[in-house]
């Protein structure tokens, strides 16, 4: 029985094509992505996902309450029969009452090495602190901001020369890499979760 996944994002969904692109190869093995969220019209995301021939919805969110808008997208993910939910790109912070409704079901990506700058402009945050290394971190969503248990992080070398869009490039391979690692691990359930560990079996 193939696992069924759901991708939210905003925007041009270089991370759901690295995920659609493993999927496909086998990296990810027994898994589908069944649809594809925007909360916003003319997500190039939803483009991309169209010309792979995967169901898409377009759910602005534009004025609407976190939950009430929340309850709309775990309704069309609940239609789908959804069994992973994967954030990418996604620039909404997530209600209680949908991170309660998929406990340990909702992944993220985040350009830096948490607990280390959250939130916007990771990448910026990293250069004006002055860190020799940066890196991404996929983990667990709850109901606080890119502070969930950590599944996979990648590290990367920060050179003196360095800019924010070199390094962003940089993070973005290994976010591609690590983000498809992630998603197997937890679709093969090959973890378990000891408070704020993620330990693999």
């Amino acid at each position: 029985m193939r696992k069924r996944i759901g991708v939210l994002l905003s925007g041009r969904g270089s991370n759901f094509e690295a995920l659609a692109e493993s999927v496909a190869a086998g990296r990810v093995p027994n898994a589908e992505i069944a649809i594809v969220v925007s909360n916003r019209e003319g997500a190039p995301g939803i483009d991309r996902a169209k010309a792979r021939g995967i169901a898409t919805r377009v759910i602005p969110s534009k004025g609407l309450e976190r939950e009430v808008y929340d309850r709309q997208v775990a309704a069309m993910l609940d239609e789908h029969k959804v069994d992973l939910i994967c954030l990418a790109g996604y620039m909404r912070l997530l209600s209680p009452y949908f991170v309660a409704k998929f406990p340990n079901r909702i992944l993220n990506i985040h350009p830096s090495l948490l607990p280390s700058f959250p939130g916007l402009e990771s990448q910026r945050q990293a250069l004006e602190y002055g860190v020799k290394f940066a890196g991404c971190t996929v983990h667990f969503v709850d109901e606080n901001l890119d502070a969930g248990p950590i599944i996979v992080q990648a590290v990367v070398p920060v050179k003196d020369d360095d800019t924010e869009a070199t390094l962003s490039e940089k993070i973005l391979k290994e976010e591609h890499r690590i983000y498809s690692e992630a998603v197997r691990i937890v679709l093969e359930e090959k973890y378990k979760i000891a408070g704020r560990r993620v330990l693999q079996s």
